[in-house]
C-alpha cells in the first residue's frame, strides 16, 4: 500500500468551465495555496464531470482545461509543492468508480442534495442520465483514490463528503475482513509494547463500550505515533477500534472553506452566469471600466446628494479591499457628498489592480510557453498515477479480481 498518512493527504478539484474569476481566486485559489505548504496536496482539473451536464456540447472543454490551469498557476499553485493533473488522464478514476459502483445503494445517489437541485437548475438538459446520477459516486471515487483524508469543500458540498464516507464505510465492512484479522489485531498490540498496548485497548474499550469519541480520536493519535508497528498492522487496528475490519479506504473528513466574500459588480455573488464578475487575469484598463461603470446607491442622483455606503455594491468591495483609514474615508466622504462615486472608486481599482499585477507576470510565462504547462500536467499526471495504482492494487485484491 505504501506509506500514506491519510491526514496529510488533500484532494480538490474544479470543472473546468472557463477562466476563473476573483471569486475563484479569494474563495478556492487562496486556500489551495497555503494548504499546498501544510499538506500533501493533489488538485485536479475534473473534466470528466463536466461532461455530466456538458455532454451535449463538449466544444470548450479542451481550451477551458489549458486556461484554469494557467489561472492555476498564476495563482500560486506551485506544481513543485502539489500534484497537478487533468482527471481523465488519470484512468483509475474510471475503473474504482465502476468497482465502488458494485457496492453503491441506489438509493444514497438519489437522494444526494444536489441531485434534484441540479436538474431543477438546469431543466432545458436531459440530466436523465446514468453518468448524471452517479456524479456523487465519481467524486467520491476521486478521493478515495488518494486515500485523502481532507477535502476543502464549501458547506454546499458537505453532503458528498458524507456519501464518500459512507461509501468507504461500507467498502471496509465488506472487504476488510481478512482471514485471521483479529488474532492479527492482537498481534499488532503486542507489538505496540505493554504500556501503549494497555493503552490502546483501555481507550479501544470506552470506545466500544461507552461511544467515546474522545477515547477513538486519542487511540487514533497514538496509532500515528506507533514507530514499532507497520502501515498495514496499523490500518488494522484503526479498524479493530471502531469494530470493523482492516481500514483499506480511510474516510475524509470535509474541510470546510470560508464561502468566498467577493461580490459581484452589482452586489450579489460573483458568478459568470450572472456577468458581473472580474476575472483573474482582467487587463488594468478593464477592471477600470467595469468599476467605473457599477451601479452605486440609487439615492445619490447628483454629485451634491449625500449617500448610504451600505447601499452600495462598491461599499463591499471597499470590505474585501480597503483598509481601515480608507473604509471610514469612504464612510465620512459618501455621506456627507464629500466625495464623488468615482471618488469612491479609485482605491478600489488601484487596489484590485495591484492584487492583479502579479497573478499577470506569472500567466505570461505559461502564456508564452504552453509546452510548460502540459510538462507540468504530464509530471503531476505520473504522480497522480503512482498514487492511483497503490489503491487500485489493493482494492483489486479486496475484492477479488487479481489473478496472478
Amino acid at each position: 500500500m505504501g506509506s500514506v498518512d491519510s491526514r496529510q493527504r488533500v484532494l480538490s478539484g474544479m470543472r473546468p468551465t472557463g477562466r476563473l474569476h476573483l471569486g475563484h481566486y479569494h474563495g478556492v485559489l487562496r486556500n489551495w495555496v497555503k494548504l499546498q505548504h501544510e499538506f500533501e496536496c493533489f488538485f485536479f482539473v475534473a473534466d470528466w464531470h463536466a461532461l455530466t451536464t456538458r455532454y451535449d456540447d463538449p466544444s470548450d472543454i479542451r481550451e477551458n482545461v489549458w486556461e484554469m490551469i494557467i489561472d492555476w498557476l498564476a495563482a500560486g499553485v506551485n506544481p513543485g509543492s502539489s500534484t497537478l493533473f487533468i482527471q481523465s488522464s488519470v484512468p483509475e478514476h474510471a475503473e474504482l468508480h465502476l468497482l465502488l459502483s458494485m457496492i453503491t445503494p441506489l438509493g444514497w445517489l438519489e437522494r444526494a442534495p444536489t441531485y434534484k437541485d441540479q436538474q431543477d437548475k438546469l431543466r432545458e438538459k436531459d440530466l436523465a442520465t446514468y453518468g448524471f446520477l452517479g456524479y456523487p459516486l465519481l467524486q467520491s471515487a476521486d478521493i478515495l483514490l488518494y486515500r485523502a483524508g481532507k477535502v476543502p469543500v464549501g458547506a454546499d458540498q458537505v453532503s458528498h463528503v458524507e456519501i464518500t464516507r459512507e461509501i468507504a464505510r461500507r467498502f471496509n465492512h465488506l472487504y476488510g475482513r481478512e482471514p485471521g484479522f483479529e488474532e492479527q489485531a492482537e498481534a499488532a498490540i503486542v507489538k505496540m509494547g505493554r504500556k501503549n498496548g494497555r493503552l490502546y485497548s483501555t481507550l479501544k474499550r470506552r470506545y466500544q463500550e461507552e461511544g467515546d469519541m474522545e477515547a477513538l480520536e486519542t487511540a487514533r493519535a497514538l496509532l500515528h505515533e506507533q514507530q514499532n508497528i507497520s502501515l498495514g498492522d496499523r490500518e488494522r487496528l484503526y479498524g479493530y477500534i471502531e469494530g470493523g475490519g482492516k481500514v483499506l479506504l480511510p474516510e475524509p473528513r470535509a474541510l470546510l472553506t470560508d464561502t468566498s466574500k467577493m461580490p459581484g459588480l452589482d452586489g450579489q455573488k460573483m458568478s459568470k452566469s450572472y456577468g458581473n464578475d472580474i476575472g483573474l487575469r482582467e487587463s488594468p484598463d478593464s477592471v477600470a471600466r467595469k468599476i467605473r461603470t457599477m451601479p452605486t446607491d440609487p439615492q445619490r442622483v447628483r454629485r451634491t446628494d449625500p449617500g448610504e455606503p451600505e447601499k452600495c455594491p462598491v461599499w463591499e468591495f471597499h470590505k474585501a479591499y480597503s483598509d481601515e483609514k480608507t473604509q471610514e474615508w469612504v464612510q465620512t466622504g459618501c455621506r456627507s457628498a464629500g466625495i464623488g462615486c468615482l471618488d469612491c472608486k479609485k482605491p478600489v481599482i488601484d487596489a484590485i489592480v495591484e492584487e492583479q499585477r502579479p497573478l499577470h507576470e506569472r500567466a505570461r510565462e505559461y502564456e508564452e510557453s504552453p509546452d510548460l504547462i502540459h510538462a507540468i500536467i504530464e509530471e503531476g499526471t505520473d504522480r497522480a498515477r503512482d498514487a492511483a495504482r497503490d489503491t487500485l492494487d489493493e482494492v483489486r485484491e479486496a475484492m477479488g479480481v487479481v489473478y496472478r
